[in-house]
């Protein structure tokens, strides 16, 4: 990149970013976390009324928003200075031209954050991996995928715990639920939700022969403690059994692993990754507390809600994304076009540009382009 590209880049973040103004609604925002504190030091009552998480949790969102929209344009003040400094001395160049590329990057993450405003894009995810038909085919698959999640969550700085893990008889995963740990996490994995297809030379054919495999991905957003959301014990048949997945010395030896059925609703949550019974029964309940409140939305709802109707027949006709892995190298995510021919870099975690091709694409937003 010259100085001239580099200014023109400039330019163009600039404009963007002075686009930005009136969603940030700044003088809102910070108005809005005066007016919380101001609450919580005039109300001697505040912290042991309910609604204290609520407007905490609300006030903690909003400064971390206002954080980075102070860093960026922070960061945009630097540029400029670096761009004066440049003229008197060449020698700042390098710097110069890398502060304008982490910039842009800078802007494209910020962009993403203006779009994630559902209810629930904030919040931490639970995403769950099933293996489709065909045996060991779909459950090495289902394990590349968890593989490709897991090293995203690292990648991106994401925790992660595993909530259940079912491996498959001879190879692979049946099934596997991850609980996304962070901020926006639910709202950058939400557009994984599909069926995802894999055609490669298939490892365990010794003919080697070309295979298509299925897997499907759904995500739940975790639903935060200060959601009420009424559990009878009554209604609950918890039942415990020998582990099965990878865990340790403890796997089948102790009934740690927990299933919990919903009489009312029928939905049934396991758990056995934690060596502690009370360990997996409370991650349990986690994700039990996650799909019955998703159930009570679509009772109010004449429509299923759009994360359900997601949940279509794990074959042919229904895959949101196609990994290729012969005879030809390419990723295409066929809502969006976005793909790439770097395959390994994909299923390595890096799974960014088709996120952001698919929040821009489901905001209405053309993305810069349709190949990575």
């Amino acid at each position: 990149m010259t100085i001239e590209e580099a200014q023109s880049t400039f330019s163009s973040i600039q404009e963007r970013v002075e686009g930005f103004r009136n969603v940030v609604n700044e003088d809102e925002k910070r108005g809005r976390i005066e007016e919380i504190d101001k609450l919580s030091m005039e109300d001697p009552e505040f912290w042991s009324k309910k609604e204290s998480k609520v407007y905490m949790k609300e006030q903690a969102a909003l400064k971390r928003f206002m954080s980075d929209w102070d860093a960026l344009m922070e960061k945009i003040g630097d540029t400029e200075v670096l761009f004066e400094m440049v003229e008197e001395d060449e020698s700042m160049k390098n710097e110069l031209l890398s502060n304008v590329e982490e910039l842009e990057k800078e802007v494209q993450s910020f962009e993403l954050k203006l779009i994630l405003n559902d209810q629930h894009d904030s919040n931490s995810a639970i995403l769950t991996i099933n293996a489709g038909a065909g045996g060991t085919e779909s459950n090495d698959w289902a394990q590349m995928l968890y593989r490709m999640f897991t090293r995203y969550a690292e990648i991106t700085g994401f925790k992660y715990e595993i909530m259940d893990y079912v491996e498959g008889e001879e190879a692979g995963i049946k099934s596997a639920t991850i609980n996304v740990i962070g901020p926006y996490a639910f709202g950058y994995l939400k557009g994984e939700i599909g069926v995802h297809r894999l055609v490669r030379v298939s490892p365990f054919d010794s003919q080697n022969r070309r295979h298509t495999s299925f897997a499907a991905v759904f995500v739940l957003p975790e639903i935060d403690d200060d959601i009420e959301i009424e559990i009878n014990e009554s209604d609950l048949e918890i039942d415990t059994y020998r582990a099965s997945g990878a865990g340790g010395q403890h796997v089948n030896t102790t009934d740690s692993a927990v299933r919990i059925t919903h009489a009312p609703t029928g939905i049934v949550v396991t758990c056995q990754n934690e060596r502690s019974q009370h360990k997996n029964k409370a991650h349990a309940m986690k994700l039990l507390k996650a799909k019955l409140y998703e159930h009570e939305l679509e009772k109010r709802n004449e429509e299923k809600e759009k994360l359900e109707s997601s949940k279509t027949e794990i074959g042919w006709g229904n895959q949101i994304r196609s990994y290729v892995m012969h005879p030809y190298k390419m990723v295409k995510d066929l809502r969006t076009k976005h793909e790439t021919g770097n395959v390994d870099s994909v299923m390595d975690g890096n799974l960014d540009p088709f996120i952001r091709a698919y929040l821009l694409h489901s905001a209405g937003i053309d993305s810069d382009s349709e190949k990575d």
